[in-house]
């Protein structure tokens, strides 16, 4: 998949599907062949059912949570940045190494928009990987300077949620 020329994606917006869509582009990459590397900030539960089929049937698909549960809640806490750079650093490692034929930082906008992130290092970033590479950011509120370095940009717009209608988080639908 080397001979490509690599593209930034990102998904963005208000609705659920984000890291969905992401993880389906890299089932869809792996069913090629490639090795797939997936950074995942501001969160930390092992338990998520897709952590537990890339761990137990993907042995090409790389994962790494930066982050911490409790950010569920909203606000920061003091450690709070220095895991996600932390993991920012991984990533970028992964990225720039070349082992990976597609990269996955999921929640990255959602990093930026707390200021956990700085913009233009992941623009560096993103400026310096290598030419066969696929990048896929997601996350809300995607900032308009990653969405002028992007290929693709899609927006997952909520137009009705169940969590509204008082239907609780599900083990195989949400986590």
């Amino acid at each position: 998949m080397k001979d490509k020329q690599g593209i930034v994606l990102v998904y963005t917006g208000n609705g659920k599907g984000k890291t969905t869509a992401a993880l389906g582009l890299a089932l869809r990459a792996i069913g090629h062949g490639a090795n797939v590397f997936m950074m995942q900030f501001l969160k930390s539960d092992p338990n998520y059912g897709e952590i537990q089929a890339i761990r137990n049937y993907l042995p090409t698909f790389s994962f790494v949570q930066a982050g911490k549960s409790r950010m569920r809640d909203g606000y920061l806490k003091e450690d709070d940045r220095q895991i996600t750079v932390d993991g920012f650093l991984l990533g970028k490692e992964a990225l720039l190494s070349g082992k990976f034929d597609l990269v996955i930082f999921d929640e990255l906008n959602r990093a930026l928009d707390k200021g956990l992130l700085i913009k233009a290092e992941v623009l560096e970033m993103l400026a310096r990987r290598p030419p066969g590479v696929d990048v896929v950011l997601t996350g809300r509120n995607a900032p308009p300077e990653i969405i002028e370095a992007a290929d693709m940009v899609s927006e997952i717009k909520e137009i009705k949620h169940h969590y509204k209608t008082g239907i609780k988080a599900r083990a195989g639908m949400e986590f």
